[in-house]
């Protein structure tokens, strides 16, 4: 993973837009993304999900073409979302929510994290505060910082809790504000349960399972969240450290607590992710060549 080429190693970017059913600016928003930077971008994936309504686009590139791709991708998004009218059940503070930049090798960290600084600049000339989290930022977290939502956000920048690191000093009225990183792949990973499953019963299982719980998992963050469109509660996960945690841990903890019903992988992962993966527990849409990073860049 991450092959040098003459331009640098290949980096990935994985913008979140809180917005998942409207079709026509999905579309515009990915196309800015994938032409933002250039013909030096590859446009890898699009994740679309009506629940959350958000979108995941997945983008490959070298040093120096992401940083203009997710700043076109942020104007665009800027221009088509209204995060006040978004009631997605995942939590959100912004149109484009995180832009992470993603190193595949440990030696092409610096890369990434260069080229996520000059992406927050750029998403931060556009009228949008962007506040670092992870590595950048001390390994302050999303969650921290997302904490209460967009209006407890504001008043945080307000009484001075919370400080931007680019852009204004206060959310933008319409696009709120942007999270930026850099950082290694994770896998953005979703169990629902089998019903008569509650989201009391999700939430308790998320809480047992994620890193601190009392069966905590290495470098796991879970939260349960209702899917209403499909009357099914569903523990939505980051595994952050797919190296010490592979799925298969994940989706046996979760079955020793409740009965599975299907996954669903978000965006990219890791082949290594996957060893082992049970093959009686349904992935619907998941594609090994387009959905394992290693084979999706050749």
């Amino acid at each position: 993973m991450g092959a040098l080429s003459e331009e640098g190693p290949t980096l990935l970017a994985v913008p979140n837009v809180s917005e998942g059913r409207d079709d026509a600016a999905i579309d515009a928003i990915a196309a800015a993304f994938a032409g933002g930077g250039g013909s030096g971008v590859r446009l890898l994936d699009v994740h679309r999900d009506p629940d959350h309504n958000r979108t995941v686009v997945t983008l490959a590139g070298t040093p120096g073409t992401l940083a203009p791709a997710l700043a076109a991708g942020a104007r665009e998004a800027l221009e088509r979302i209204d995060l006040r009218a978004n009631d997605g059940v995942h939590p959100h503070v912004g149109a484009l929510d995180v832009a992470p930049v993603v190193f595949l090798r440990d030696e092409d960290r610096g890369a990434a994290c260069a080229e996520a600084l000059v992406a927050a600049d750029l998403i931060g000339r556009l009228g949008v505060p962007v506040l670092m989290y992870g590595a950048l930022a001390d390994h302050r977290t999303r969650a921290q910082i997302r904490r209460g939502g967009p209006v407890k956000l504001a008043r945080r920048l307000r009484e001075g809790d919370l400080r931007t690191d680019f852009g204004p000093t206060a959310p933008h009225p319409t696009a709120g504000t942007t999270l930026v990183a850099a950082r290694p792949p994770l896998v953005a990973f979703n169990v629902t349960l089998r019903p008569p499953a509650t989201v009391a019963r999700a939430r308790e299982i998320a809480a047992a399972i994620r890193e601190g719980g009392t069966h905590g998992l290495p470098g796991l963050r879970a939260i349960g969240l209702p899917l209403e469109r499909a009357d099914e509660v569903q523990i939505s996960m980051n595994v952050e450290r797919p190296d010490l945690t592979p799925l298969r841990v994940v989706i046996a903890a979760i079955a020793a607590h409740a009965p599975l019903q299907a996954a669903e992988l978000v965006a990219l992962a890791p082949e290594a992710a996957f060893e082992g993966f049970p093959p009686d527990l349904p992935i619907p849409g998941f594609d090994p060549e387009r959905h394992l990073i290693e084979r999706a860049l050749g």
